[in-house]
Formats: C-alpha cells, sequence, structure tokens
C-alpha cells in the first residue's frame, strides 16, 4: 500500500495534490497548528491584481491548540462573506470548476478540519484523484511519538510498503531508517508549476489543463 500523510492545507498550490496520488491519504491533524502556516489561510489574486491573504475566521486558541482541534469563531459564515469581497474568484467565479469550489468555500459551517479536508476532496475529484482518506487523529497515537517515529507508527498501522512526501520532507526524514521499518521512503520531485492557490488555478484554466500539469509532475524519487 501506498501512503501519504500531510497536514490539511486551504485551498493549497496544485502540487499538494500529487500526495493525492497515493492507495491512502492520511490527515495529519493531531500535531500542533502552525500559525504561520497554510492550514488556516491562502492567497488570492485581489480585484487590483496583486495576491492578498484569505484568513479562515478561527476561534481563538491555545498556543499548543493541535489541527484537530480548531473551531470556527461565531459568525464564521458572515465573516468569510465578509472577508470574501475582494476576490473575483470567489465573488463571481468564472469557471464551472471554481464556481462550485467557491459555493463550499463561503460555508464554514463545519469543524475547519472537516471543512478544509471537504475543499481538499472537491478539488481533488475534479482532478481525477479520488484516495481513500484517513485521520491521524483517529488512531491514537502517543504523544511521545515525534516526528519520523509518528509517521512510522502511522505507516505501519496501515500497513503501508511506500511512503510518499513533499520535495521539502528530505531533510527531515532518513530512508534507511524506513527502509529498517519495511516501508520504501519516496519523494516528489521539486514542482515544476505555477503555485498560486488551487481555487485560483481554477478560475483560471480549465480542469484538464490542471490534470494535465500534474502529471507532468508526478515524478517519485
Amino acid at each position: 500500500m501506498r501512503i501519504a500523510v500531510m497536514q490539511p492545507y486551504f485551498l493549497p498550490y496544485l502540487g499538494y495534490f500529487r500526495l493525492f496520488d497515493v492507495d491512502l491519504f492520511v490527515v495529519y491533524d493531531c500535531v500542533q497548528f502552525p500559525r504561520r502556516g497554510w492550514v488556516h489561510r491562502n492567497q488570492l489574486r485581489s480585484d487590483g491584481g496583486s495576491l492578498s491573504w484569505l484568513t479562515l475566521p478561527l476561534a481563538k486558541s491555545a498556543r499548543e491548540a493541535s489541527i484537530q482541534s480548531l473551531a470556527f469563531a461565531e459568525g464564521a459564515e458572515t465573516a468569510m462573506a465578509e472577508r470574501a469581497r475582494p476576490f473575483g474568484a470567489l465573488r463571481a467565479p468564472r469557471t464551472e470548476a471554481s464556481a462550485r469550489l467557491a459555493e463550499e468555500v463561503m460555508r464554514p459551517t463545519a469543524t475547519p478540519v472537516d471543512y478544509i479536508l471537504g475543499l481538499l476532496l472537491r478539488a481533488a475529484s475534479g482532478l481525477g484523484l479520488s484516495p481513500a482518506v484517513q485521520r491521524s487523529s483517529s488512531l491514537g497515537l502517543g504523544n511521545e511519538l515525534r516526528g519520523q517515529d509518528r509517521i512510522l507508527a502511522i505507516c505501519k498501522h496501515f500497513g503501508a510498503d511506500d511512503y510518499v512526501n513533499a520535495p521539502g520532507g528530505r531533510a527531515l526524514y532518513d530512508v534507511e531508517r524506513f527502509r529498517g521499518q519495511g516501508v520504501r521512503l519516496r519523494f516528489l520531485s521539486d514542482y515544476r508549476g505555477d503555485f498560486g492557490s488551487i481555487l485560483q488555478r481554477l478560475d483560471d484554466h480549465e480542469p484538464r489543463d490542471l490534470r494535465r500539469e500534474l502529471a507532468d509532475n508526478l515524478v517519485l524519487e
């Protein structure tokens, strides 16, 4: 079995979805929420043509809060409507695919993890990707497991033979350590494409064009 493990990102770039080209995608929601990361925000093109941040209206949380524990602030749907105004891809989407995704973006009514995962699956479906999905928070992993030991525990739980990681993981994971546990560690090649948000890309291009770009970047090392 080939698996990938990744934090749930809000409307990530197209290259993120290469991690969905597996048998099982594990949503890595049992780790600390990275406040400067991409779980709760992304950049879209504003009406003036420049990139601006769109940030989810989250309730206040402790500094050490995990991703799975996040909640939306009261009045999140109203706040989202206000924050969406500068972005044509949300206010007046130009393609059928971006319109479907934008409609879901404007309804932050579940928990943030449910909501973000729903957006990821909607976008992935349009790209022809439909892996099985599990959440790491459902596995009951001990807090003593850190870094690659935590990833190896996930691989062992699901009986993974191959673990696929983003290019940035080369500095974090030891190929020999994984091999010793019976898991082949593979890295995606550096992405050779546009790093814009998937919503913006779907608003600018047809899904078939993005599928072609994605296929050209599905190289494992």
